[in-house]
């Protein structure tokens, strides 16, 4: 492993800024660009112009993303089939009404979706949080379960139960949430990456995720997967206010949403250093020194706060319900699932017993209690001997996160340096490097990293793999620009800053070549799967390990198997 050896070339030579001028089909913005003047609006002009013109690359994207999906749900009903289910120690609620015959087809075709932690969002979805374990997960997911389940699946009512209802919900809303989040990593690749081709091969590298299943099963990832990657895009784009809202609202999604404050907290101060490089220009003033300093504090302060608030008003909802005084729905309570309560230790809601120990702390979160003592989780208690194996789980994805990073910082010591809040040469000249290590990947490889350490360190490290798959678009990224620096053939025509290798004469890599016109859009990821023996040893490595994973996931984790 060799950091910054793929990064480590100039900027694209003026040639080459001419071909990519003309693969995206219009011409570029004229004078400065738009970081230099603190405008991210023109900055993404190329990404969202290529979405807004029915793009054949999209359309290729969201195809692949179906197909994908529907093998997926495919593959996993074959597996539940035939391998039999591991007796798991995992939360099991009795399922109340006895299912019917329908009911039973629903099980068996989508029941290894429904495994793990998706007992708890369709717990939570059929009977709100009735244990104080269950809010560990947060709401919107349930919530969009249950509105779709009592809403388009209605007329299904007579057939399935509400929980069949909600699974079938959970299939149809994780396979749009999955396609969507497809889309919106492209676009935002388009716009950060300023090269299409690695854009179009990450999204197609997201759509076969070593988080698949749990993209698929019925889990937040999805979800949270489409609305962290549509908010980066709106902000990159400069619609803070929508961003705002989409960052907020995955935060009521999954708690490390909260981390997403962090894309505002330097978008205002980059715009705020930058304000300062450019200097006042002439026949522009600066206003006075405070009163910048006070509109950017400000307005970062009501925009973290709105990130925050879905966090803290569960949190709220938490507290009133475990924690006040009995209210008698105890009694409500189906005596299957008391005796669950009483059998397995579960503190069940609004009762009139002895309160649960967090409602006595100064800041009752009842997240990071249940984190702490029903999971277990802490800084670097998951070190222990019997735990390797889970270690040896998420090594891949560990390798990636740390090469990722170390090849970015290699590639750009001074830019890391100074926090990206320096104007580098390339951008006063107009002619930034594209690619995975162009000034703007900075805060997303920050982003990547504080996740990857700390969910190495503090967490179970096995959800490594679903926590970056779903939270942050470097894993396919980076893997993009691997894959494109060392399989060069895959593009006939030269992209923006890079050098098309032909391939072999009467190799089988250059049987059906990829085009990079606009109105051809062949699948790069299937040529490199059919051409998987004649690929470079590290290609080998990165193909091999989205591949095993897409498919060990689907066969462990169906069936109750231990998996990430």
């Amino acid at each position: 492993m060799r950091f910054g050896k793929t990064c480590a070339g100039p900027a694209p030579a003026p040639e080459d800024e001419e071909e990519e001028e003309e693969e995206f089909g219009f011409p570029k913005p004229e004078g400065e660009l738009p970081w230099h003047r603190g405008a991210p609006e023109a900055a993404f002009k190329l990404g969202m112009e290529l979405v807004n013109r029915q793009d054949p690359y999209l359309r290729e994207v969201v195809r692949s993303a179906v197909c994908c999906r529907a093998l997926t749900l495919l593959l996993q009903a074959v597996f539940n089939l035939l391998i039999p289910d591991h007796a798991a120690d995992a939360f099991s609620p009795p399922r109340l009404p006895e299912p019917g015959a329908w009911d039973a087809l629903a099980e068996r075709l989508l029941g290894g979706l429904a495994r793990w932690d998706a007992e708890h969002f369709l717990f939570i979805a059929e009977r709100g949080y009735l244990y104080e374990h269950n809010c560990a997960f947060f709401p919107l997911y349930p919530l969009s379960l249950r509105a779709v389940a009592e809403g388009a699946l209605w007329p299904l009512q007579p057939l399935l139960r509400l929980r069949s209802r909600l699974l079938l919900s959970a299939v149809l809303l994780n396979s749009l949430f999955s396609m969507l989040a497809a889309a919106a990593l492209y676009e935002l690749g388009c716009g950060v990456l300023r090269c299409r081709r690695a854009a179009f091969l990450a999204a197609l590298l997201f759509c076969l995720s070593p988080a698949n299943v749990f993209m698929a099963a019925a889990y937040s990832e999805s979800m949270f997967a489409c609305l962290a990657f549509s908010a980066m895009g709106r902000l990159e784009k400069g619609q803070r206010g929508l961003s705002a809202l989409l960052f907020s609202l995955a935060s009521g999604v999954r708690a490390n949403g909260l981390v997403n404050a962090g894309f505002f907290l330097y978008s205002h101060a980059k715009s705020f250093a930058l304000r300062f490089q450019v200097g006042s220009g002439p026949g522009r003033k600066l206003s006075p020194l405070w009163r910048q300093l006070l509109s950017v504090a400000s307005s970062a302060v009501v925009t973290c706060a709105g990130i925050c608030l879905p966090f803290l008003l569960f949190q709220y909802y938490a507290y009133g319900r475990f924690c006040g005084p009995g209210t008698g729905l105890e009694l409500d309570v189906p005596k299957p699932l008391r005796q669950l309560a009483l059998d397995k230790g579960y503190h069940l809601a609004a009762t009139s017993g002895v309160k649960p120990t967090w409602c006595s702390q100064r800041f009752p979160v009842v997240y990071s209690y249940i984190q702490d003592v029903y999971w277990n989780v802490g800084f670097l208690r998951y070190f222990e001997l019997r735990q390797v194996p889970n270690f040896l789980l998420a090594l891949p994805v560990t390798i990636l996160g740390v090469w990722a990073a170390g090849t970015y910082v290699v590639a750009n010591p001074r830019h890391c340096l100074t926090l990206g809040l320096e104007r580098r040469k390339d951008e006063r000249e107009g002619k930034p490097r594209a690619g995975f290590c162009c000034p703007a990947v900075f805060v997303y490889v920050v982003h990547a990293t504080a996740l990857l350490l700390f969910g190495f360190f503090c967490m179970h490290v096995q959800v490594l793999t679903r926590f970056l798959g779903s939270s942050s678009p470097v894993l396919y990224w980076f893997a993009a620009h691997l894959l494109q620096e060392h399989e060069r053939w895959l593009w006939t025509e030269g992209a923006a800053g890079q050098t098309a290798v032909p391939p072999p004469t009467g190799s089988a890599l250059g049987a059906s070549p990829g085009s990079c016109g606009p109105g051809a859009a062949a699948n790069p990821l299937l040529r490199l799967l059919r051409s998987y023996p004649l690929v470079t040893p590290r290609s080998k490595v990165v193909l091999g390990y989205f591949l095993a994973y897409w498919l060990l996931g689907l066969a462990l984790h169906c069936n109750f198997l231990p998996w990430t």
